[in-house]
C-alpha cells in the first residue's frame, strides 16, 4: 500500500485508514456524518494526493487530446479546466479526467488512483505527432478544501485574490502558507472549493497551515466516507461504479461532455450508435421507501425480472435517508417509478428521483 505524504498527520488526528487504490488513506476522523455535515455547513479539508497527474506537452498536445477525449478542448481557454471521459472503442470509459490547459502545447490531466497506471499505458500508445506524456505523479501532492467557508478559510493563507477564480478555471501559481501552488476552484462535493497541487515535500505546510488557522472557521479534517457520501448526495460519477469499461458516459447520463460532432475522437463511432439506436438503460437515482441500505452490485428487480443494479448507495446525512445510484433499464428511470433493491436476499421498496438529490452551490 501507497502512503500519501500526509500518513503521518492523518495517525496524529486518529483517523481510520483503509487502503483504497492500493494507497492507504483516512476513511473518518471524528466520523462521517459529522465531517459530512461540517462540508455542507462549513468547510472540510480533505488529502487527495492519491490523485495521479500526467503532463501532456508539445506542439501538438491539443490535437492529440482531442482525438483521445470524449470532450471538446478546441474553445477551451489558457487556464480553463475541463472535465472529460476518456474511451476505449467499444465506448466504455478508460477513466474520466480533469485537464487543466496552460496552453495550446501544455497540459495536466488529473486522473483517478487506482487508474493511473493504466492511463498512463493507454495514453502513451495512443500518443501522436510532436506529442510527449510525462508521469509526474510521484512528485505531487493534492489537498481540497471545500465547503461555503472554503473561500474565506482559503485566503487567509494564499496570496491571490481566490474570487477571481472562477468555477472551473486556475491560476497555475498561488502562494498558499508561503508554498508555490496551482490553486482551481473545482471539487467532489457538490460545494465550493478549491483544489491546491503543490510539491509532494511540502504537503504537510500546507495542511496545517490551512488545519490549525481554519479550525475557528469551522475547519475540519474529512476522510473518504465523508468525501463519498458528499459526491454521491450531489450525483457525482465514481469510477468503478457509475462509470467503468463497461459503462458509457452516455448510459451515466454525461452525455453533455461526449461532443459527437467532432470530428472524430477514440469510441466516437460505437457511442454514435448508441446514441442513434437510444439507450436500453442508463443511470437513476432512487431513494429507499422500504427498510436497508442500497450498496454497489445489490440487484435491482420487478417481480422477477431483474432490470439493473446499484452502483452507489448509503445513508444521505443532508436529507436524512437511504439513497443511491443504479445502472437501470430505461423503462424504470421516470421518477416515481418503484421496483425493488435486494439486500440481504430479500426485496425492498425503493422508487426513483429527480438527480442530484443535492442541489449543487457551486460558486460559477
Amino acid at each position: 500500500m501507497k502512503k500519501t505524504p500526509l500518513y503521518e498527520k492523518h495517525l496524529g488526528l486518529n483517523a481510520k485508514m483503509i487502503g483504497f487504490g492500493g494507497w492507504l488513506l483516512p476513511v473518518e476522523y471524528t466520523g462521517i456524518i459529522e465531517e459530512h455535515r461540517q462540508v455542507r455547513s462549513a468547510a472540510g479539508l480533505f488529502d487527495v494526493s492519491h490523485m495521479g497527474e500526467v503532463i501532456i506537452r508539445g506542439k501538438d498536445a491539443g490535437a492529440f487530446l482531442q482525438e483521445l477525449l470524449t470532450n471538446d478542448l478546441s474553445k477551451a481557454a489558457d487556464g480553463k479546466v475541463v472535465y472529460s471521459p476518456m474511451c476505449y472503442e467499444n465506448g466504455g470509459v478508460v477513466d474520466d479526467l480533469l485537464v487543466y490547459k496552460f496552453s495550446d502545447d501544455y497540459y495536466l490531466i488529473v486522473t483517478n488512483a487506482a487508474n493511473t497506471e493504466k492511463d498512463f499505458e493507454w495514453i502513451r500508445e495512443h500518443l501522436t505527432g510532436d506529442t510527449e506524456a510525462v508521469n509526474v505523479s510521484d512528485s505531487w501532492a493534492q489537498i481540497a478544501i471545500q465547503g461555503p467557508s472554503a473561500e474565506s478559510i482559503l485566503q487567509e493563507a494564499a496570496d491571490y485574490p481566490l474570487k477571481d477564480i472562477r468555477f472551473f478555471t486556475f491560476v497555475p501559481e498561488v502562494n498558499v502558507c508561503g508554498v508555490p501552488a496551482m490553486v482551481s476552484r473545482t471539487g467532489y462535493t457538490g460545494e465550493d472549493g478549491f483544489e491546491i497541487y503543490l510539491p509532494r515535500e511540502k504537503a504537510t505546510v500546507v495542511w496545517d497551515g490551512l488545519l490549525e488557522p481554519g479550525r475557528g472557521m469551522g475547519l475540519v479534517p474529512a476522510g473518504l466516507g465523508a468525501r463519498d457520501t458528499l459526491r454521491l448526495e450531489a450525483a457525482l460519477p465514481l469510477y468503478g461504479h457509475e462509470l467503468s469499461p463497461d459503462i458509457t458516459p452516455l448510459e451515466a447520463g454525461l452525455g453533455i461532455f461526449v461532443k459527437l460532432n467532432k470530428d472524430s475522437f477514440i469510441g466516437k463511432e460505437a457511442l454514435l450508435r448508441q446514441h442513434d439506436r437510444g439507450l436500453e438503460r442508463k443511470l437513476a437515482g432512487f431513494e429507499m421507501t422500504g427498510r436497508g441500505i442500497p450498496r454497489n452490485g445489490y440487484d435491482i428487480m420487478d417481480g422477477d425480472n431483474r432490470i439493473g443494479f446499484v452502483t452507489s448507495g448509503s445513508y444521505s446525512p443532508s436529507l436524512g435517508q437511504n439513497i443511491g445510484l443504479a445502472m437501470a433499464d430505461i423503462r424504470y428511470s421516470e421518477p416515481g417509478t418503484e421496483f425493488d433493491v435486494i439486500i440481504r436476499n430479500r426485496p425492498v421498496r425503493a422508487r426513483t428521483v429527480e438527480l442530484p438529490f443535492y442541489r449543487k452551490k457551486y460558486r460559477k
